[in-house]
């Protein structure tokens, strides 16, 4: 049944870049000229690239989050991260800085963070839920700063930023890809890096105090690679939601191993989810393409009602 699933997953990888409201002419692709060459190597195949890395790299830190913190809860966006990207990009539209619209999504993304780290480590008693509970202070934060920019827009950019809230894959050539591509790698090579270190701190802190772990350093690690690469996913896509919420829990059911053995199939089976989720939003008929994050929150608000409801009754 796996193997099955790897199969089909790979296929539809393959076949992704095919698909789409305008019909491809294969014997055209190898011409450079053609719109069928520009069609499928600048817009399609980017777009399924950058599908696929992002959905990883968002996968991958859901269950990271849901180790450190413990709690099957937990989002790549719960400290704050995204919020912030979003905030930034949102200011380079208002204030003419459209151009440099992602570069601002990550500084926004890396203020966060600066100042998430710059709190906790003024307080005594350093915990990770403590971080966890100013990330959420800050959203609320720049929910309302949004706000502010909201009104202060015209109608062309209050569109312009509700449509960067909900996500797009709208991308042109594969250099475009590359931000993404290279932290989502970075992100899987520091979280294999740390495997043990995560199987030990599912169990609890005070065990991995007693095995020899720095509970605080290799938290504090973890949450940074995170963070730094979620603000570059959100400055390039937008914030698009559920993915690190989804995948896991639905891959736990399947393997029944624990978070710091699926740290390799979490990142595959959560690219193709995406890849899935835009094939979706691509193909469904309407005169332009859905927001990819209009797609993840649909089958996302179900499934984290679901986990609710479980969780109450276990």
């Amino acid at each position: 049944m796996k193997t099955l699933f790897i199969l089909l997953s790979l296929i539809v990888l393959a076949l992704a870049p095919f698909f789409g409201q305008i019909e491809l002419h294969f014997d055209k692709l190898n011409e450079l000229s053609t719109v069928d060459h520009m069609l499928f190597f600048d817009l399609r195949l980017p777009r399924v690239i950058i599908a696929f890395f992002s959905g990883a790299l968002l996968g991958l830190s859901g269950l990271i989050f849901q180790s450190l913190f413990r709690n099957p809860m937990s989002t790549p966006f719960t400290l704050g991260v995204a919020s912030g990207a979003t905030l930034g990009t949102a200011f380079a539209i208002v204030f003419g800085f459209v151009s440099f619209a992602a570069l601002f999504g990550f500084v926004g993304a890396i203020m966060t963070i600066v100042i998430l780290f710059a709190i906790t480590s003024r307080l005594k008693n350093y915990e990770i839920s403590t971080l966890l509970l100013v990330g959420i202070a800050l959203s609320f934060f720049y929910s309302a700063a949004l706000m502010i920019l909201f009104y202060l827009s015209d109608e062309t950019q209050s569109y312009e930023i509700v449509r960067f809230t909900m996500g797009s894959l709208d991308i042109v050539g594969l250099k475009s890809t590359l931000p993404v591509v290279i932290a989502s790698l970075i992100l899987l090579g520091i979280a294999l890096k740390f495997k043990k270190e995560i199987q030990i701190l599912l169990t609890s802190y005070d065990n991995a105090f007693l095995k020899g772990i720095e509970v605080k350093k290799v938290s504090s690690i973890l949450l940074l690679v995170v963070s730094i690469a979620i603000g570059v996913t959100v400055s390039v896509v937008g914030p698009i939601g559920f993915v690190g919420l989804i995948v896991p829990h639905i891959l736990k059911i399947i393997y029944k191993k624990s978070a710091d053995k699926l740290l390799g199939v979490t990142f595959f089976y959560s690219g193709i989810f995406l890849v899935l989720c835009d094939l979706i939003a691509r193909n469904l008929g309407a005169s332009s393409d859905i927001p990819i994050g209009v797609i993840t929150s649909f089958l996302g608000g179900p499934f984290f009602i679901y986990l609710l409801v479980s969780r109450r009754r276990s």
